[in-house]
């Protein structure tokens, strides 16, 4: 294991955003980071099959350090800001125009989120599902807007889906870059401000530090060679540390093992790019936006179901690993439905009717 240049040559480090490593990554694949992204996803389904349960009641008593483990699992989430913080540069370097990027945005996150919004709070009254138990008209419509435009976190009101949360998060970074990427060859002193802006929000919401890994290594190309099984060890245990790290004492804390997974990862030669890069993590990584939002709605239903067993009187220790049991392929079956219909047809069909279709299909073959 030893530290290297991507192309193991000497290469410039980049600091201007729309020049060098950005620019030669424009139109890069990556099959690492379709992997990871394809992890980053199943991280969380596997600690929302041990949270949902808990919540309705049939989780079995566990022993301690299982419940330990399993609660860093959620931290999947900071794992997809450092690929955004990684792709979104060398994304508006590909577009130039600030307008196409959002665009492509847009086509990329509202159909499915969308969709589903527009589901929830369609069936949702009808089922009684949380906050629409005895909800009247303007409180319905107040929390579906700010659901809509991924503000329920900032005006404090009820949150719709229930990963959607960081979906605000992605927004602020992608209109955050945006503004520094267009000002960066405008005005010093207000690309200054804005990275300024940036830095100080890390402080109020430090998750957001993970953007920071992305940019940095998406702007310099130095990568980790970890190669063989000493390498994977080496990636595993900086993944574990980084989840370990930020569940149990600071976002922060987790920084340095996460640089240097996020490191591992980028270079091809490594152990873990090229596990990422198996059939299986890549068709994960394919579907792993859908994973993502979709697999509370298919797991709710069996979370109903198994609470109204235990209240029958069967054990937990039947119920949670049924759950589980069906629970994840469920999860899977329904993402991959939502990908090829909505993520594929519809957004292609989207892409049409606004007379961009090549744009469309193109992005498919790229990381964003």
């Amino acid at each position: 294991m030893r530290f290297s240049r991507a192309d193991e040559r000497a290469a410039p480090v980049t600091t201007t955003f729309p020049e060098g490593a950005h620019r030669a990554r424009a139109t890069q694949f990556e099959p690492s980071i379709q992997g990871l992204r394809g992890l980053a996803a199943l991280s969380v389904l596997l600690v929302h099959l041990y949270d949902m349960p808990m919540l309705a009641g049939f989780l079995p008593a566990v022993p301690s350090w299982l419940n330990a483990i399993v609660g860093t699992f959620g931290r999947g989430v900071e794992v997809f800001f450092m690929i955004s913080g990684y792709l979104i540069p060398a994304s508006l370097v590909r577009h130039k125009l600030i307008s196409k990027f959002f665009y492509d945005r847009c086509l990329r996150i509202l159909p499915v989120f969308v969709t589903f919004h527009l589901i929830l709070f369609a069936i949702g009254p009808l089922v009684g599902y949380k906050f629409f138990k005895d909800i009247d008209a303007l409180n319905y419509l107040k929390i579906f807007f700010a659901n809509l435009l991924f503000l329920p976190d900032i005006l404090n009101l009820p949150l719709g889906q229930q990963n959607a949360w960081t979906l605000t998060y992605e927004w602020a970074f992608y209109i955050w870059f945006a503004v520094a990427f267009y000002f960066a060859s405008r005005s010093r002193p207000i690309t200054a401000l804005v990275v300024v802006a940036g830095c100080a929000a890390m402080f109020y919401f430090p998750i957001t530090a993970y953007f920071l890994i992305g940019l940095v290594l998406g702007a310099i190309e130095l990568r980790i060679r970890a190669r063989g099984l000493p390498g994977l060890i080496f990636s595993v245990a900086c993944l574990a540390l980084m989840y370990g790290m930020m569940e149990y004492v600071h976002p922060f804390a987790g920084l340095i093992p996460a640089f240097f997974l996020f490191s591992t990862v980028l270079n091809p030669a490594s152990a873990i790019a090229q596990l990422l890069s198996k059939a299986a993590p890549q068709f994960v990584g394919k579907i792993s936006y859908s994973l993502y939002l979709v697999h509370p709605f298919a797991l709710y239903p069996l979370q109903v179901i198994g609470s109204k067993l235990v209240a029958h009187g069967y054990s937990p220790w039947a119920v949670w690993p049924m759950f589980v049991i069906v629970g994840l392929p469920l999860s899977f079956v329904a993402s991959t439905m939502t990908y090829e219909l909505i993520e594929v047809r519809m957004r292609h069909a989207i892409a049409a009717l606004l007379g961009n279709s090549k744009r469309g299909s193109l992005a498919e073959a790229r990381n964003d």
